[in-house]
């Protein structure tokens, strides 16, 4: 006897899938959704022309157009390759929309190389060419154009530090921030509106964080979260918060790989020579000389009291006078209490593999390893930095992407 009884989702499972959707902030995570809404449809009715449909649906980004024809490489490394003819229906969205009734009409000529795609096969197609009946794509450009507001708000409404505690129960994390005179305790004030996210393991991309629970934060991660900060900034009410486990590293260059994108730094802590590897994701700056003195000026307790060291750092950049002028940090201060070192270190000049010299010193934040590890910030220019003691965890707060790279979400 064949049952007709319909396979059921546990409820906690559908609140987790809607608020997962609910969240999703650019077009990798609304594509992905889309997808994600067919697929538990198919578990639900069980058909299997909705299956077929399934299994016809992929997610990827346009590689090479030629004629009437995409090469689509997906999310899971396929390259795929169909022919679109006029009959197919082309849907532009934006990064973050999910409502399909709004989304615009476009014209095969309008995609690009680039662009984020939801594509659905005809199973019904003749001959032996795939060929799509639906595209949903999110334009590279938009996406540039929304990380780039991400980075902006994750900047001005962020803050970050070291988990030194976590009450799951109410909801608060606590965190330090700063070294030296710099230092300062954060409170994370959490609600159930919180979009929660935790790196994945090894990874250093702020698109691959995966949702994850208050109690999978524990003391000693990296934690950035971003909402309304009191005027003290000491406090923040968050709306998103990204976490992981990543490893400090201060050392020497021994040498340089070019051909393999890596260096190879003796740890000063461990006395040890960790291989460093460095993607196109890895936030490489240069401290200039001023700039560098000053900060170990303030690190050491030269520059007068904690609350005067914004000052003191920001006139290391030379910009402490125009960013009172736009207002400072949030809070509508002309600068943030204590300084706020995360804008001081953004402002030094962004460098490249090429710039680094053998036998410089290198403060870096990475992933976990003994060996090899991947860096997420490398900072050149450190040497009087390491002269104090608290230098060496200047970056502790200034470690993630969150925000991300222009090409994050659009790979």
């Amino acid at each position: 006897m064949k049952s007709n009884t319909k396979m059921r989702l546990p409820a906690p499972f559908m609140r987790g899938f809607l608020s997962t959707a609910s969240t999703a902030l650019n077009g990798l995570a609304a594509l992905t959704a889309l997808i994600v809404l067919v697929a538990v449809a198919a578990c639900l009715d069980g058909g299997p022309l909705l299956r077929a449909q399934v299994s016809s649906r992929f997610v990827g980004t346009i590689t090479a157009i030629g004629g009437s024809t995409l090469t689509v490489k997906t999310d899971a490394g396929d390259i795929r390759q169909f022919a679109v003819p006029s009959t197919a229906a082309i849907k532009r969205i934006s990064p973050g929309q999910k409502d399909l009734s709004t989304a615009d009409t476009i014209q095969f000529s309008d995609l690009d190389t680039g662009d984020r795609v939801l594509v659905k096969l005809d199973p019904a197609a003749p001959g032996p060419e795939s060929q799509a009946i639906q595209i949903i794509a999110v334009k590279q450009a938009d996406l540039v154009r929304k990380q780039e507001q991400e980075r902006e708000d994750w900047q001005r409404r962020g803050i970050g530090g070291l988990v030194k505690r976590v009450d799951a129960a109410s909801g608060v994390i606590v965190l330090t921030s700063g070294a030296g005179p710099l230092a300062k305790t954060i409170t994370v004030h959490t609600t159930k509106a919180t979009v929660l996210k935790r790196y994945a393991p090894a990874s250093v991309r702020f698109d691959e964080a995966q949702p994850a629970p208050i109690d999978a934060i524990h003391p000693g991660d990296q934690l950035r979260a971003r909402g309304s900060r009191s005027e003290t900034g000491t406090d923040i009410d968050a709306e998103e918060i990204v976490s992981g486990g990543f490893r400090n590293i201060s050392g020497t260059i021994l040498s340089i790989d070019p051909a393999n994108s890596a260096i190879a730094v003796k740890d000063l802590i461990t006395k040890k020579q960790v291989t460093i590897h460095l993607t196109a994701d890895a936030q490489m700056r240069r401290l200039p000389d001023r700039m560098a003195l000053m900060l170990a000026s303030v690190l050491k307790g030269n520059a007068g009291s904690p609350g005067k060291t914004g000052g003191a750092a920001q006139s290391a950049n030379g910009g402490g006078a125009a960013d009172q002028r736009r207002g400072g940090e949030p809070g509508g201060q002309g600068r943030s209490p204590g300084g706020d070192l995360q804008q001081v270190l953004s402002r030094a000049p962004v460098i490249g593999l090429s710039d680094l010299k053998k036998g410089e010193a290198v403060m870096l934040v990475s992933t976990q390893g003994e060996t090899e590890v991947t860096a997420i910030t490398l900072l050149a220019g450190v040497e009087p930095l390491l002269e104090a003691p608290a230098g060496r965890d200047l970056l502790s707060n200034w470690s993630m992407d969150t925000g991300g790279a222009a090409e994050a979400s659009a790979q």
